[in-house]
């Protein structure tokens, strides 16, 4: 993993666990795996399991010669694209990802940017700050709050269907659009299921919570974003290349939409961009997911799963190989 992760990680009480669970030096880290230093070299050769996170080298052929007892790879951390090969399918290794962790806090800092948007919290506070005196806030604000609203959620998936199930004991009603969810899914998390032409249209709110692809790049270019009705707000914590960002600056600078964006592309929009300041966007730099406190959350599961695995037992959140064409 990264440097300065694992210290941020694991609390005295993980690592306690950890040298209870397997024979390790959790002081010893690799930040990446060719051509490591000796120590590295030493342990990679003996190694039956390996506990990544954010920032783990690619597992290619290589790197999987030099271990050959490898059997297990155990992330702590959501996405394995970055470092799982198909060497790794090819060996056989059994994969297992925090992904259901992570999706949590992503999920939570959801729900709270939909209901706050919903009652204009930001613009309103914002507002309140320049105006610092008396004013008519039930006429100015004539055309919010939550009650029997319509949100749209893009991509049914792990932060979707989190979403979905935390808007439950709300008043507003839920529309999907995910390529491969049945309309049986749909009825099952309560949502009706339509195409993504029609969510823009119909919702006031919409969040994305769909995988970066090829397929997914700009999804919501400026065709679409020009069906969403005047006044409604986009809200983003998947990744930034699945929205046009110039079509979106566009709309956003015309006044015409609000945005809640956790993510943009580039990561860290110029120095100079309207989105900074425009008093209809709300930009925050990538903290959707787990932070702070949070990352023990994903540290608990992954030492969950490297006990199923000391055990004999099946991961209890595998990475199927089918599955990560379609995933984040």
């Amino acid at each position: 993993m990264e440097p300065g992760i694992a210290e941020r990680l694991f609390t005295d009480r993980h690592l306690a666990r950890l040298t209870a669970l397997a024979r390790t030096d959790p002081g010893l880290i690799a930040h990446q795996l060719t051509a490591p230093d000796p120590r590295i070299a030493a342990a990679l050769a003996t190694a039956e399991v390996l506990l990544t996170c954010w920032g783990a080298p690619e597992l290619n052929a290589a790197v999987l010669e030099a271990a050959p007892r490898l059997r297990a790879v155990v992330h702590a951390a959501g996405s394995v694209k970055h470092h799982i090969t198909d060497a790794c399918w090819e060996r056989g290794l059994a994969v297992s990802s925090a992904a259901s962790a992570n999706a949590l806090p992503v999920a939570e800092y959801t729900l709270a940017a939909i209901l706050f948007s919903g009652k204009r919290v930001l613009p309103s506070a914002r507002l309140h700050a320049e105006l610092r005196g008396a004013h008519d806030w039930l006429r100015e604000l004539a055309d919010t709050g939550n009650y029997r609203r319509t949100v749209g959620i893009v991509g049914a998936s792990r932060i979707g269907r989190r979403v979905i199930e935390l808007l439950r004991p709300f008043d507003v009603r839920v529309l999907l659009y995910d390529p491969y969810a049945t309309d049986a899914e749909a009825s099952a998390l309560g949502v009706v299921r339509t195409d993504l032409d029609g969510l823009c249209r119909r919702s006031d709110i919409v969040s994305v919570h769909a995988p970066e692809l090829a397929a997914t790049r700009h999804m919501l270019d400026a065709r679409r974003l020009a069906l969403m009705p005047d006044g409604a707000t986009l809200i983003n914590t998947s990744r930034g290349s699945l929205i046009d960002g110039d079509a979106l600056l566009a709309e956003l600078v015309s006044g015409r939409l609000y945005a809640v964006l956790d993510v943009m592309e580039p990561e860290v929009p110029d120095a100079d961009s309207p989105l900074y300041t425009l008093p209809n966007v709300l930009l925050t730099p990538h903290i959707a997911g787990s932070l702070g406190n949070e990352l023990h959350r994903m540290a608990d599961l992954a030492l969950d799963e490297l006990e199923r695995y000391g055990k004999g037992l099946p991961f209890a959140e595998p990475v199927p190989a089918e599955t990560l064409g379609r995933s984040a």
